[in-house]
């Protein structure tokens, strides 16, 4: 139910004076609001960065319309700006829902969706503002149960302190369960601990940190990692949905009032990828491969357009063009939402053979850029990182899109892999002016090409977790021998911040220890970590300095296979035996690889 006093207050004494006030305000189109007294339970969906981001985010609306559904209340809130912050603050005001203006500490459950590991202080931002009690340890037995999960929640060991339990693996499974085994607990008069060993020793998937503990040798790295409780298991394995097909996509998601980063319509077509890139976390994660139906795509997107209005459908996966039916998916898609003035859009697309055929399916809509994902730009190189590809497919492919209207072009490449020679940079360079006068060669002008180059991080459950992160004056050097290279005016070459990247290098492989710099930077006024305008590199490497936090140890150092891992209790699709196969394979491909040119 709405809480109508606290709306007030919200709206006469802080929204006038805060940016974008409308991202607090509530009240979207297809928005839910329950009243809280004839549910199952309350749930909050925190989103941990700001409102134009988490309503951009597909797993957002996925998981609401889910848990709407499934008999809770289910709500929103998301990381405040600064300014709004400082005022609720000011004014000992508590964060709260967008529904029904509830404080985040008077939910039964408060679920992170964590999608990268540099919002890690937003979360500390959301509890403390939420008046939740911010160490796990510190709480009572009926207070809030904080969960996590996501793709930043692969290495839990960072957030372990703040967060009761972690779900790994597919949430549209694991939140109805977790959230309905707390309600139920609840009432059990149980201690809270009692409660989290009860779940975690019903699923497979739900890690309590309280309950592991980290056992670290003379060296500093870690002998083992020991499980406190017997009734708890002792690894955690992913939760994943069998059928993807029955899993409902919600057709009524929420409209914001305010630009997102994007306003569009999402579907997921394909969960999962059939490839294996070496660097790829997300293709580990996701495994097994499972896909929708044609129809249910189809009828899924005429549904959301209805009840939305949107001019725009993204056809989502992790590799959309390797959907087995992509063609006639297209063509279906096509031919439904062309009349309406609908754009169907697709995300980077593996270069295939398929590529050379996508402008003349879409030809009818719209059209923007071409977004491709070569990730390198040698064959050697592919090899190294598992993901062949051709050139001839890729030229191909831009060149029928030149040919049929576009004109622009972006590039997703990776610097600072295992290997990388300056032949690598040199060969980005000559793959975006290719394509350019390939442009030039159809149209009479240069196409504009972008080349978009992220720095490299290894991440946990990929056979790299053991590689060891390129240093800052690598990058440095990297980014300004690219700029070098270009001759073009049409072709711009762009690159990631290089502080945020080696920030995200050490919190990606970081243990338990480094959560204690995480929770030290965010009370010296870490914010928003992921945003130029509020990142500030010199506040957390001089926090890891005091702490006393070896960088390098973390990040740039090369670990032996052997080695315990601060995420080895989180056992993946395939395992570590098989990280370690594609670690030793990529070993020897790189020494074939040090006298090439």
């Amino acid at each position: 139910m709405l809480n109508h006093d606290f709306k007030d207050a919200i709206i006469s004494r802080i929204l006038p004076k805060v940016r974008t006030p409308a991202q607090y305000a509530g009240g979207e189109l297809n928005s839910i609001v329950k009243d809280h007294g004839s549910v199952r339970g309350t749930v909050c969906l925190a989103f941990p960065d700001t409102y134009a981001l988490g309503m951009s985010h597909h797993g957002l609306q996925v998981l609401y319309s889910l848990m709407n559904a499934h008999g809770w209340a289910c709500e929103r809130v998301f990381t405040p700006l600064p300014d709004f912050e400082a005022a609720l603050r000011d004014h000992g005001l508590p964060l709260y829902s967008l529904e029904t203006f509830t404080p985040l500490n008077q939910f039964d459950v408060i679920g992170f969706s964590l999608q990268y590991e540099i919002c890690y202080t937003n979360v500390l931002t959301m509890l403390d503002l939420g008046k939740i009690t911010l160490h796990a340890a510190d709480r009572g037995p009926d207070d809030t149960l904080v969960i996590a999960g996501g793709p930043g929640g692969q290495n839990p060991e960072l957030l372990a302190p703040f967060v009761d339990l972690f779900v790994i693996g597919d949430g549209e499974l694991s939140l109805p369960i977790v959230c309905d085994l707390w309600r139920d607990l609840k009432r059990s008069g149980l201690s809270r601990a009692d409660k989290l060993a009860r779940i975690a020793g019903s699923v497979s998937w739900a890690y309590v940190p309280r309950f592991y503990e980290p056992i670290y040798g003379n060296d500093d790295t870690i002998v083992e990692i020991r499980r406190l409780r017997d009734d708890v298991p002792g690894a955690i394995r992913p939760c994943v949905i069998g059928d993807l097909e029955g899993t409902p996509l919600p057709t009524r998601p929420i409209v914001p009032f305010v630009e997102t980063a994007h306003d569009r319509i999402a579907i997921e077509i394909m969960r999962g990828c059939p490839w294996q890139c070496r660097f790829c976390q997300s293709t580990v994660i996701k495994r097994p491969l499972r896909y929708r139906t044609v129809e249910t795509i189809v009828q899924a997107a005429l549904e959301t357009y209805q009840n939305t209005g949107y001019d725009e459908i993204s056809l989502l996966s992790l590799s959309t063009s390797d959907y087995p039916h992509f063609e006639e998916l297209v063509t279906r898609m096509s031919e439904v939402f062309t009349p309406l003035g609908v754009k169907i859009s697709l995300p980077s697309l593996r270069i295939t053979e398929t590529l050379k055929k996508i402008p003349a399916l879409l030809q009818e809509g719209r059209r923007s850029g071409l977004t491709l994902a070569p990730e390198v730009a040698r064959d050697d190189m592919r090899e190294q990182i598992r993901k062949p590809i051709n050139n001839e497919d890729l030229y191909e492919g831009c060149a029928e899109a030149f040919r049929r209207g576009w004109r622009k072009v972006k590039l997703y490449f990776m610097c600072g892999l295992p290997g990388e020679r300056q032949a690598d940079l040199d060969g980005i360079v000559a793959m975006a002016e290719t394509i350019a006068r390939i442009g030039k060669e159809i149209t009479g002008r240069h196409a504009e090409v972008t080349a978009a180059v992220s720095n490299f991080v290894p991440k946990p459950h990929t056979p790299y977790q053991w590689n060891g992160m390129k240093p800052r004056e690598y990058f440095q050097w990297a980014h300004r021998y690219l700029r070098s290279r270009v001759n073009l005016r049409s072709v711009t070459v762009k690159v990631h911040d290089i502080e945020r990247s080696l920030l995200e290098g050490i919190l990606t492989r970081g243990d338990r220890r480094v959560a204690a710099a995480v929770e030290e930077a965010w009370r010296r006024g870490a914010r928003l970590d992921a945003w130029s305008e509020h990142f500030d590199a010199n506040l957390w490497w001089q926090t890891f300095d005091d702490l006393g936090i070896d960088v390098p140890f973390y990040s740039q150092r090369e670990r032996p296979v052997e080695e315990v891992l601060p995420w080895d209790h989180i056992h993946i699709k395939y395992g570590r035996d098989y990280l370690a196969k594609e670690q030793n394979r990529s070993v020897v491909q790189l020494e074939s690889m040090a006298g090439a040119v």
